[in-house]
C-alpha cells in the first residue's frame, strides 16, 4: 500500500466531485466566469479528468504500486493538455 497514491488519490476524487458534480468551478484557478462559454461542460470535463486521475491513483495505491512518482508526473501532464484544451476550445 502506497499512503502517498492513496492520499492524492482521494483528494483529486473529492476536488473531481466538487468541480464535475456539484458544479464549484469557483475552485478552477484562474477561471474566468465570464470568458468561458459552457460552463456546464467545463464542470464536466475537468471534473471527470480529477474523478479518473483519483481513481487511477487510489487502485495503484491500494495495489501498492512503487514508486508513486510516475503516477504523480502522469496526473501533472494529464491534467497541463486539459489547460491547453480548455483554453483553446472553450475559453471566447
Amino acid at each position: 500500500m502506497t499512503v502517498d497514491l492513496i492520499v492524492i488519490g482521494l483528494i483529486f476524487l473529492v476536488l473531481g466531485y466538487l468541480i464535475g458534480v456539484k458544479k464549484m468551478t469557483f475552485l478552477l484557478a484562474g477561471f474566468n466566469e465570464q470568458r468561458v462559454q459552457d460552463k456546464e461542460k467545463l464542470g464536466l470535463l475537468v471534473g471527470g479528468a480529477q474523478g479518473a486521475l483519483g481513481t487511477i491513483m487510489l487502485i495503484a495505491g491500494l495495489l501498492g504500486a512503487a514508486p508513486a512518482q510516475p503516477f504523480i508526473v502522469g496526473s501533472v501532464i494529464v491534467l497541463l493538455v486539459f489547460v491547453v484544451f480548455v483554453n483553446v476550445k472553450m475559453v471566447g
